[in-house]
């Protein structure tokens, strides 16, 4: 009974949070910088998992500046949220959020770009995307799984996306992430979202969770120079692989 009242009273907080940030990316984005822009996202970031009771822990240097592209583990929809409380990046997002309500405003206002898995060729046009905001200096983010996992092991990595760092000649940063018992620091369950997980239920049982660690690992960059992206997507699995087991 107590966890569900504290559930409930988290779950009203952060609605309300995102509500502000639905306001201020409507009503105060139009008259920020990027910059400023980006360091809003980052605070407002930190704010949810400060409501959700879950704490940042970063291992490693987060990227200070683009152009980079991050590739991790992906596990949860609270990876996003997770990794902008430590730098704020440009995520590659399924083409369905972007109508989701409320939702998909915050993603927009994020600066998210956005694929439509179920077209091929649209992987050519985000790729182009990607690659002109890298050229810019942009930092931008992806899932190479393509989907979320358990978090007991990866899966294969989709080679497409790479091949925006190699044609802007941008750096790749491996990451990986774990959700853990901020008590115990054994891995959490409660932020999964797979197979026949839905988010309500996900958001939920992160929301009754006793206080959670978001461990965010980071590795060292790797020169895009004279790759071969799948041979580059393999090797970044097993760097990812290890960045995951270096969380514990």
């Amino acid at each position: 009974m107590v966890h569900s009242l504290k559930a409930c009273w988290r779950l009203l907080h952060a609605v309300g949070h995102a509500l502000g940030g639905w306001w201020t990316i409507r009503f105060t984005f139009p008259g920020l910088s990027q910059a400023e822009r980006n360091l809003r996202v980052q605070q407002w970031s930190q704010r949810l998992l400060e409501i959700m009771g879950i704490a940042l822990k970063m291992q490693g240097m987060p990227p200070a500046q683009g152009p980079v592209l991050l590739i991790s583990n992906h596990l949860s929809w609270l990876d996003i949220t997770a990794i902008h409380a430590a730098c704020h990046v440009r995520f590659v997002s399924k083409a369905g959020v972007k109508h989701w309500p409320l939702i998909g405003t915050l993603s927009t206002g994020a600066g998210s770009l956005y694929i439509e898995r179920e077209r091929r060729r649209d992987a050519l046009r985000v790729v182009h995307h990607m690659t002109e905001a890298l050229c810019d200096g942009d930092l931008i983010g992806v899932f190479p799984e393509g989907t979320t996992s358990d978090g007991r092991g990866l899966l294969p990595f989709h080679a497409n996306l790479l091949q925006a760092a190699i044609s802007s000649g941008a750096p790749v940063l491996p990451a990986a992430l774990r959700f853990a018992d901020a008590a115990t620091g054994e891995t959490s369950q409660a932020p999964r979202y797979i197979d026949d997980d839905n988010l309500l239920t996900s958001l939920w049982n992160t929301l009754r969770a006793p206080p959670l660690l978001a461990i965010v690992r980071f590795g060292e960059p790797q020169s895009s120079h004279g790759r071969e992206r799948r041979a580059w997507a393999q090797a970044l699995h097993e760097d990812v692989q290890q960045l995951h087991r270096e969380t514990h």
